[in-house]
């Protein structure tokens, strides 16, 4: 369909020209010019106001209404955080009422409910895409299109780490969206939404592309390794408008409405197009996804003024946080508080990058890391392997079974040697400068700002050294958690209350 939105550009740029033509006229000249003003205002509304009908009539015909009868979960903190309120604003009354039961007797299920989400068709045989959590514990998936014709819905599969869903429903012949770019997509571009807030189906919003890859929206409170890149936009999303499409002026889709943060504040968050699109292809081939990864945690080095003020020497880069045991990079030379520069020769300057990266890579592909580590840099070589389905969770608690007893002791770390070498936790003093640096019992610790240890006497030497150096920046030791090689700055002072 051709929209004619350029032609509200053109009249707009008509506009100078018309007025200033009859700027020096007078009496019935500039009546006339008054008037031709007049009318040229009213056609930019009028093709403005064109355009948009057209884009909504473009793009509405493939996007649906999902109906979804759940039963609530007993415990409602389980909802992830950041999705909650789309849950549970779009969560209506109870399909049946519940029944009382007596003290004595078991709690029965809770009530079934319906709440509505959107998605929007991408293939003509009926596969559409959603978000997961509008289709999540679902019993029951019904899917209805613009034109009013209603279908039981199948789940393909879904993907937690990325919020994406794809369900199919038996249809042939149908409307579908058309992608646009979402790497081309600037700042400060117009975009529209499609959705179903508070079941007022088809709702047409309009906005901006507010900002562009924004990340740690979820990640930092998640237990599940996630992938955000959102596009942040202030059309105005409400819940309902989840899995809804966010598509330009043309009616090219590029992204899809997920997160909102808070209601009325303009602050909204789709996941971009290109991402739907290898995500949402890869669950209809397979039903699931599969993803490159190095098994590493990672954060951004300017983010982290404490690593920073430890690190000196370097200003930016990605510091290795965490190796997974077991995963590529702990087959590699690389180390927890080690600081990757550059990727295949290409700079990273945040964990959003080399995030991006990576995935672009194949799995078993070698990728050539360049690292900064206590000034030196050096190549590391690494294969990727294939993201587990789930990753080991480590648990920051103190074993169950009994400790041996100390060998030595300092700011509140209980150490034994420990096997082969190093030296092990046995105990962390409630309150003490290790406790708040979030040292547990059973950690090993291996090096002292990068110096190997052998025994328990070794290691406390070795963090009374490197005090006399560093002072109040702490001591940078590295540790094997549970199977995992990570870091952590033994800082001698703990901040006082606020």
């Amino acid at each position: 369909m051709h929209l004619r939105i350029p032609a509200v550009f053109l009249t707009f740029a008509m506009l100078p020209l018309v007025t200033a033509s009859a700027a020096d006229g007078t009496g019935p000249d500039k009546e006339r010019a008054k008037e031709e003003k007049g009318a040229a205002a009213l056609g930019l509304l009028k093709a403005i106001d064109e355009g948009f009908v057209q884009v909504y009539e473009k793009v509405a015909p493939a996007v649906v209404v999902i109906d979804s009868i759940k039963r609530p979960p007993d415990d409602e903190e389980d909802v992830p955080r950041g999705f909650e309120f789309f849950l549970d604003e779009s969560r209506p009354q109870p399909r049946e009422p519940e029944k009382e039961a007596s003290p004595r007797a078991p709690k029965p299920p809770g009530p079934l409910s319906r709440s509505e989400g959107s998605g929007f068709i991408v293939r003509r045989d009926g596969f559409v895409i959603t978000n997961q959590h509008v289709v999540a514990d679902a019993e029951k998936l019904t899917v209805r299109l613009k034109d009013g014709r209603t279908f039981s819905a199948k789940l393909i599969g879904t993907d937690d780490r990325t919020d994406i869903a794809v369900l199919k429903i038996d249809a042939r012949d149908l409307p579908t969206v058309e992608w646009g770019d979402s790497e081309k997509l600037r700042v400060g571009q117009l975009v529209c939404a499609i959705g179903a807030p508070f079941s007022q189906d088809y709702s047409f919003t309009v906005g901006w592309v507010s900002g562009k890859n924004r990340t740690d929206l979820l990640g930092r409170t998640s237990t599940t390794i996630l992938y955000e890149d959102y596009i942040q936009t202030d059309a105005f999303i409400n819940p309902g408008n989840s899995g809804g499409p966010l598509f330009d002026v043309e009616g090219k889709v590029v992204g899809m409405n997920t997160l909102i943060n808070g209601l009325g504040r303009g602050l909204a968050f789709a996941i971009p197009a290109g991402m739907l699109q290898d995500v949402g292809q890869q669950i209809i081939a397979t039903g699931k996804v599969q993803r490159p990864w190095l098994g590493i945690r990672i954060e951004t080095l300017a983010d982290n003024s404490s690593l920073r003020a430890h690190l000196t020497g370097i200003e930016q880069g990605v510091v290795v946080d965490t190796i997974e045991a077991d995963a590529p990079a702990y087959k590699s030379d690389l180390r927890p508080a080690d600081v990757i520069v550059e990727v295949d020769g290409v700079k990273v300057k945040s964990a959003h990058d080399l995030q991006r990266i990576i995935l672009k890579k194949k799995i078993g592909q070698p990728v050539q890391l360049t690292v900064w580590r206590a000034g030196t840099t050096m190549q590391i070589a690494v294969a990727t392997g294939e993201l587990p389905i789930e990753v080991t969770k480590v648990a920051n608690t103190a074993p169950a079974k009994e400790m041996p007893a100390a060998k030595a002791e300092t700011l509140g770390l209980k150490l034994r040697d420990g096997k082969p070498a190093g030296a092990q936790v046995v105990g962390v003093a409630p309150g003490s400068p290790a406790a708040y640096s979030e040292i547990f019992s059973d950690d090993v610790i291996t090096q002292v700002e990068g110096k190997q240890v052998n025994d328990a006497a070794g290691c406390v030497s070795a963090i009374t050294t490197g005090l006399v150096t560093k002072g109040n920046k702490g001591v940078l030791l590295n540790v094997e958690r549970q199977g995992r090689r990570a870091f952590v700055i033994l800082n001698p002072r703990i901040p006082s209350a606020p």
